[in-house]
Protein backbone atom coordinates (compact mmCIF):
# COMPACT_ATOMS: atom_id res chain seq x y z
CA UNK A 1 0.00 0.00 0.00
CA UNK A 2 1.51 3.40 -1.12
CA UNK A 3 2.24 5.95 1.89
CA UNK A 4 3.54 9.31 2.47
CA UNK A 5 6.38 9.86 5.07
CA UNK A 6 5.28 12.63 7.29
CA UNK A 7 7.26 15.08 9.05
CA UNK A 8 6.46 12.97 12.72
CA UNK A 9 7.74 10.19 11.26
CA UNK A 10 4.51 8.17 10.67
CA UNK A 11 3.85 6.68 7.42
CA UNK A 12 0.15 7.92 6.25
CA UNK A 13 -1.79 5.79 3.72
CA UNK A 14 -2.16 7.56 0.06
CA UNK A 15 -6.03 6.23 -0.04
CA UNK A 16 -8.46 6.05 2.74
CA UNK A 17 -11.60 6.19 3.84
CA UNK A 18 -13.58 9.05 4.48
CA UNK A 19 -16.47 9.07 7.31
CA UNK A 20 -18.12 12.26 6.67
CA UNK A 21 -21.82 11.53 5.99
CA UNK A 22 -21.36 8.13 6.45
CA UNK A 23 -24.95 6.98 8.12
CA UNK A 24 -24.94 5.67 11.57
CA UNK A 25 -26.79 3.45 10.97
CA UNK A 26 -24.62 1.74 8.44
CA UNK A 27 -21.60 3.43 9.77
CA UNK A 28 -20.27 0.00 12.09
CA UNK A 29 -21.03 -2.37 8.67
CA UNK A 30 -19.42 0.14 6.57
CA UNK A 31 -16.06 0.70 8.40
CA UNK A 32 -16.12 -3.10 8.77
CA UNK A 33 -16.28 -3.85 5.30
CA UNK A 34 -14.49 -1.38 4.29
CA UNK A 35 -11.19 -3.23 6.36
CA UNK A 36 -12.37 -6.07 4.78
CA UNK A 37 -11.52 -4.74 1.69
CA UNK A 38 -8.09 -3.49 2.17
CA UNK A 39 -8.59 0.14 3.37
CA UNK A 40 -6.52 0.88 6.71
CA UNK A 41 -6.79 4.70 7.16
CA UNK A 42 -9.95 5.95 8.36
CA UNK A 43 -10.77 9.73 8.39
CA UNK A 44 -13.47 10.75 10.68
CA UNK A 45 -14.23 14.07 13.09
CA UNK A 46 -15.90 14.83 15.66
CA UNK A 47 -17.93 16.90 14.41
CA UNK A 48 -19.26 13.65 11.62
CA UNK A 49 -21.23 12.60 15.29
CA UNK A 50 -20.64 8.95 14.30
CA UNK A 51 -17.14 8.24 15.91
CA UNK A 52 -19.24 6.07 18.41
CA UNK A 53 -20.59 3.71 14.91
CA UNK A 54 -17.07 3.89 13.38
CA UNK A 55 -15.23 2.77 16.54
CA UNK A 56 -18.09 -0.11 16.53
CA UNK A 57 -16.86 -1.14 13.00
CA UNK A 58 -13.15 -1.12 14.35
CA UNK A 59 -13.45 -3.20 17.43
CA UNK A 60 -15.14 -5.86 15.84
CA UNK A 61 -12.49 -6.00 12.96
CA UNK A 62 -9.73 -5.81 15.32
CA UNK A 63 -11.29 -8.36 17.88
CA UNK A 64 -11.75 -10.78 15.13
CA UNK A 65 -8.16 -10.63 13.96
CA UNK A 66 -9.28 -8.99 10.43
CA UNK A 67 -6.51 -5.89 11.53
CA UNK A 68 -3.92 -5.17 14.30
CA UNK A 69 -4.51 -1.79 15.78
CA UNK A 70 -1.08 -0.60 14.68
CA UNK A 71 -2.15 -1.46 10.90
CA UNK A 72 -4.98 1.29 11.10
CA UNK A 73 -4.36 4.83 10.50
CA UNK A 74 -7.17 6.68 12.62
CA UNK A 75 -7.92 10.47 11.74
CA UNK A 76 -10.03 12.61 13.91
CA UNK A 77 -10.72 16.33 14.08
CA UNK A 78 -11.15 18.48 16.99
CA UNK A 79 -14.29 20.84 16.77
CA UNK A 80 -14.50 24.50 16.17
CA UNK A 81 -16.18 24.59 20.38
CA UNK A 82 -12.47 23.26 22.36
CA UNK A 83 -10.46 25.35 20.82
CA UNK A 84 -9.44 26.86 24.20
CA UNK A 85 -6.64 25.20 26.09
CA UNK A 86 -8.18 23.95 28.97
CA UNK A 87 -10.72 21.84 26.35
CA UNK A 88 -8.99 20.45 24.10
CA UNK A 89 -8.29 17.26 26.63
CA UNK A 90 -11.80 16.73 27.05
CA UNK A 91 -12.82 16.74 23.30
CA UNK A 92 -9.93 14.52 22.38
CA UNK A 93 -11.13 11.67 25.11
CA UNK A 94 -14.65 11.55 24.14
CA UNK A 95 -13.22 11.05 20.61
CA UNK A 96 -10.67 8.49 21.61
CA UNK A 97 -14.01 6.73 24.18
CA UNK A 98 -15.90 6.90 21.15
CA UNK A 99 -13.89 5.11 18.72
CA UNK A 100 -12.93 2.82 21.49
CA UNK A 101 -9.14 3.73 21.04
CA UNK A 102 -6.15 4.42 23.55
CA UNK A 103 -4.57 6.76 20.80
CA UNK A 104 -5.64 8.37 17.09
CA UNK A 105 -3.08 8.50 14.63
CA UNK A 106 -3.42 11.85 13.67
CA UNK A 107 -5.78 14.80 15.04
CA UNK A 108 -6.40 17.98 13.04
CA UNK A 109 -7.71 21.30 14.01
CA UNK A 110 -10.79 21.01 11.90
CA UNK A 111 -11.17 24.36 11.40
CA UNK A 112 -9.32 28.16 12.33
CA UNK A 113 -12.37 28.99 13.95
CA UNK A 114 -13.17 29.30 18.00
CA UNK A 115 -16.07 29.09 18.84
CA UNK A 116 -17.66 29.12 22.12
CA UNK A 117 -17.27 26.34 24.55
CA UNK A 118 -20.52 24.05 25.07
CA UNK A 119 -20.44 21.05 27.41
CA UNK A 120 -20.51 17.66 25.86
CA UNK A 121 -23.62 16.95 28.34
CA UNK A 122 -25.32 20.29 26.70
CA UNK A 123 -25.08 19.05 23.12
CA UNK A 124 -22.39 16.49 21.43
CA UNK A 125 -21.10 17.49 18.68
CA UNK A 126 -22.91 20.74 18.65
CA UNK A 127 -22.49 21.16 14.74
CA UNK A 128 -22.78 25.45 14.43
CA UNK A 129 -24.21 25.89 18.07
CA UNK A 130 -22.92 28.23 20.57
CA UNK A 131 -25.42 27.99 23.46
CA UNK A 132 -27.66 30.22 22.19
CA UNK A 133 -30.05 29.28 19.63
CA UNK A 134 -28.73 29.66 15.92
CA UNK A 135 -26.41 32.43 17.14
CA UNK A 136 -22.55 32.50 17.08
CA UNK A 137 -20.58 33.42 19.62
CA UNK A 138 -16.83 33.25 19.80
CA UNK A 139 -13.52 32.88 21.63
CA UNK A 140 -11.24 34.78 21.67
CA UNK A 141 -8.39 31.99 21.59
CA UNK A 142 -5.32 32.38 19.35
CA UNK A 143 -4.48 29.33 17.11
CA UNK A 144 -1.13 28.49 18.65
CA UNK A 145 -2.75 28.36 22.16
CA UNK A 146 -4.83 25.33 20.80
CA UNK A 147 -1.88 24.20 19.29
CA UNK A 148 0.47 24.20 22.22
CA UNK A 149 -2.50 21.83 23.75
CA UNK A 150 -2.54 19.20 21.28
CA UNK A 151 1.65 19.51 21.02
CA UNK A 152 1.13 18.31 25.14
CA UNK A 153 -1.45 15.81 24.05
CA UNK A 154 1.60 14.19 21.84
CA UNK A 155 3.88 14.29 24.54
CA UNK A 156 1.65 12.49 26.18
CA UNK A 157 1.21 9.54 23.86
CA UNK A 158 -2.76 10.21 23.11
CA UNK A 159 -1.99 11.55 19.39
CA UNK A 160 0.85 10.25 17.05
CA UNK A 161 0.89 13.27 14.77
CA UNK A 162 -0.92 16.72 14.51
CA UNK A 163 -2.45 18.68 11.54
CA UNK A 164 -5.15 21.31 10.63
CA UNK A 165 -7.55 21.32 8.29
CA UNK A 166 -9.43 24.16 6.03
CA UNK A 167 -6.54 26.77 6.51
CA UNK A 168 -5.44 29.22 4.38
CA UNK A 169 -1.69 30.10 3.68
CA UNK A 170 -1.38 33.13 6.10
CA UNK A 171 -2.27 31.06 8.93
CA UNK A 172 -0.34 27.72 8.02
CA UNK A 173 2.70 30.55 7.62
CA UNK A 174 1.80 32.31 11.21
CA UNK A 175 1.55 28.64 12.80
CA UNK A 176 4.76 27.32 11.63
CA UNK A 177 6.76 29.87 13.16
CA UNK A 178 5.14 29.36 16.39
CA UNK A 179 4.98 25.54 16.38
CA UNK A 180 7.52 23.38 18.27
CA UNK A 181 6.01 20.60 16.57
CA UNK A 182 5.27 21.27 12.40
CA UNK A 183 2.27 20.50 11.25
CA UNK A 184 2.42 17.09 9.93
CA UNK A 185 -0.60 17.05 7.41
CA UNK A 186 -3.09 20.17 5.98
CA UNK A 187 -6.51 18.43 4.83
CA UNK A 188 -8.28 21.07 2.16
CA UNK A 189 -11.07 20.51 -0.21
CA UNK A 190 -9.15 19.73 -3.29
CA UNK A 191 -10.15 19.02 -7.12
CA UNK A 192 -10.04 20.02 -10.34
CA UNK A 193 -12.74 22.96 -9.55
CA UNK A 194 -10.60 23.84 -6.90
CA UNK A 195 -6.83 23.01 -7.00
CA UNK A 196 -5.15 26.51 -5.04
CA UNK A 197 -1.65 25.58 -6.57
CA UNK A 198 0.36 27.84 -4.90
CA UNK A 199 -0.97 26.61 -1.40
CA UNK A 200 -0.17 23.10 -2.71
CA UNK A 201 3.46 24.38 -3.60
CA UNK A 202 4.05 26.36 -0.49
CA UNK A 203 2.73 23.55 2.20
CA UNK A 204 4.63 20.71 0.40
CA UNK A 205 7.58 22.42 0.32
CA UNK A 206 7.13 23.17 4.41
CA UNK A 207 7.21 19.40 4.22
CA UNK A 208 3.34 19.35 5.34
CA UNK A 209 1.59 16.57 3.80
CA UNK A 210 -1.79 17.12 1.93
CA UNK A 211 -5.21 15.13 2.46
CA UNK A 212 -7.42 16.23 -0.51
CA UNK A 213 -11.06 15.68 0.33
CA UNK A 214 -14.42 16.31 -1.60
CA UNK A 215 -11.80 14.89 -4.52
CA UNK A 216 -15.40 14.07 -6.71
CA UNK A 217 -16.43 18.31 -6.75
CA UNK A 218 -19.49 19.89 -6.03
CA UNK A 219 -20.45 16.07 -5.33
CA UNK A 220 -19.71 16.31 -2.20
CA UNK A 221 -22.13 19.41 -1.01
CA UNK A 222 -25.43 18.68 -3.05
CA UNK A 223 -27.41 17.41 -0.01
CA UNK A 224 -26.02 20.83 1.72
CA UNK A 225 -28.46 22.39 -1.05
CA UNK A 226 -25.70 24.80 -1.98
CA UNK A 227 -26.05 27.13 -5.33
CA UNK A 228 -23.03 26.36 -6.95
CA UNK A 229 -22.72 22.87 -6.19
CA UNK A 230 -26.51 22.42 -7.46
CA UNK A 231 -25.29 24.13 -10.60
CA UNK A 232 -22.42 22.86 -12.03
CA UNK A 233 -21.48 20.46 -14.34
CA UNK A 234 -20.44 17.48 -11.84
CA UNK A 235 -16.48 16.14 -12.88
CA UNK A 236 -17.73 12.59 -13.94
CA UNK A 237 -19.46 14.70 -17.01
CA UNK A 238 -16.51 16.85 -17.83
CA UNK A 239 -15.11 16.32 -21.00
CA UNK A 240 -11.54 16.76 -20.02
CA UNK A 241 -12.54 13.94 -17.40
CA UNK A 242 -14.08 11.74 -19.67
CA UNK A 243 -12.04 11.80 -22.76
CA UNK A 244 -9.49 10.62 -20.48
CA UNK A 245 -11.16 8.08 -18.73
CA UNK A 246 -12.27 6.61 -22.56
CA UNK A 247 -8.59 6.90 -23.49
CA UNK A 248 -7.17 4.93 -20.33
CA UNK A 249 -10.51 2.72 -20.14
CA UNK A 250 -10.46 4.04 -16.48
CA UNK A 251 -13.74 5.45 -14.99
CA UNK A 252 -14.06 9.08 -13.88
CA UNK A 253 -13.58 8.81 -10.41
CA UNK A 254 -10.27 6.28 -10.92
CA UNK A 255 -9.12 9.42 -12.97
CA UNK A 256 -10.08 12.25 -10.60
CA UNK A 257 -8.56 9.54 -7.64
CA UNK A 258 -5.24 9.39 -9.50
CA UNK A 259 -5.09 12.78 -10.40
CA UNK A 260 -4.76 13.93 -6.73
CA UNK A 261 -2.17 10.89 -5.80
CA UNK A 262 0.21 10.84 -8.76
CA UNK A 263 1.05 14.45 -7.07
CA UNK A 264 1.64 12.38 -3.54
CA UNK A 265 -1.51 14.13 -2.20
CA UNK A 266 -3.70 11.50 -0.22
CA UNK A 267 -7.29 10.83 -0.65
CA UNK A 268 -10.32 9.82 1.34
CA UNK A 269 -13.39 8.68 -1.29
CA UNK A 270 -16.23 6.74 0.54
CA UNK A 271 -19.15 4.74 -1.09
CA UNK A 272 -21.73 3.44 0.26
CA UNK A 273 -21.48 0.33 -1.77
CA UNK A 274 -19.37 -2.22 -1.01
CA UNK A 275 -18.60 -3.70 -4.31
Amino acid sequence: MATIKLSSGHLMPLVGFGCWKVDNATAADQIYNAIKAGYRLFDGAEDYGNEKEVGDGLKRAIDEGLVKREELFITSKLWNNYHDPKNVETALNRTLSDLQLDYVDLFLIHFPIAFKFVPLEEKYPPGFYCGDGNNFHYENVPLLDTWKALEKLVQAGKIKSIGISNFPGALIYDLVRGATIKPAVLQIEHHPYLQQPKLIEYVQKQGIAITAYSSFGPQSFLELNQNRALNTPTLFEHDTIKSISTRLNKTPAQVLLRWATQRNIAVIPKSNNPA
